[in-house]
């Protein structure tokens, strides 16, 4: 396909078919990724790649902090095997992790990094027929699902990239023109 069209074309997937990923497939297309401009090269982000019963960690630790905070004890379990069984639905999660540089500028060139290895693999995936969507949610700052996915001190989760075959593509989003966004100065 051709990067403008794919580009054009990908979305945004939130339902999947019940269809595994190859992991193999998703390490080669991440090798392909990480090619993004870096700054210093710091190549600050690594990923943690749940899929099959590798999800059941992050869907424990989930399930258990929603019950925690669940306000009506009658809700509590339902609550928590919601959220347990949303996890296990997806076919693959991938959870994206950046080293925080304790210099702010140079921390702020690798968040822009790690997230076009996001944005390249989801045009990589999409070219393959697997879509994906990236997800972010106030749970990946807690101690209990940091420590259930081994995410250490001083690392930042940009998100989790939920990752499948669609079994729906949503219509297009229109975009405000380029050209209503450009600046341009050619005079001194």
């Amino acid at each position: 396909m051709e990067l403008s069209r794919i580009m054009r074309e990908r979305r945004s997937i939130h339902r999947f078919q019940q269809k595994e990923v190859p992991i193999d497939l998703v390490m080669e297309l991440m090798e392909t990724a990480v090619w993004v401009p870096n700054y210093h090269m710091t190549q600050p982000w690594r990923f943690i790649i749940s899929y099959g019963e590798g999800k059941r960690k992050m869907a424990e630790a989930v399930r258990y902090m929603k019950e925690i905070r669940e306000p009506d004890p009658e809700k509590r379990t339902a609550t928590g095997q919601k959220f347990y069984d949303k996890i296990m639905a997806v076919p693959m999660i991938i959870t994206v992790i950046m080293q925080e540089n304790t210099n702010l500028i140079v921390r702020e060139e690798d968040y822009a990094s790690t997230s076009c290895i996001i944005h390249n693999f989801s045009l990589l995936a999409w070219e393959q027929g697997i879509g994906l969507v990236w997800e972010t949610y106030p749970w990946l700052l807690e101690g209990v699902f940091r420590d259930a996915m081994g995410i250490k001190p001083g690392e930042k989760v940009l998100g989790n990239l939920h990752v499948g075959y669609p079994a729906q593509i949503p219509t297009a989003q229109s975009r405000v023109p380029a050209a209503e966004r450009i600046t341009i100065i050619n005079e001194a």
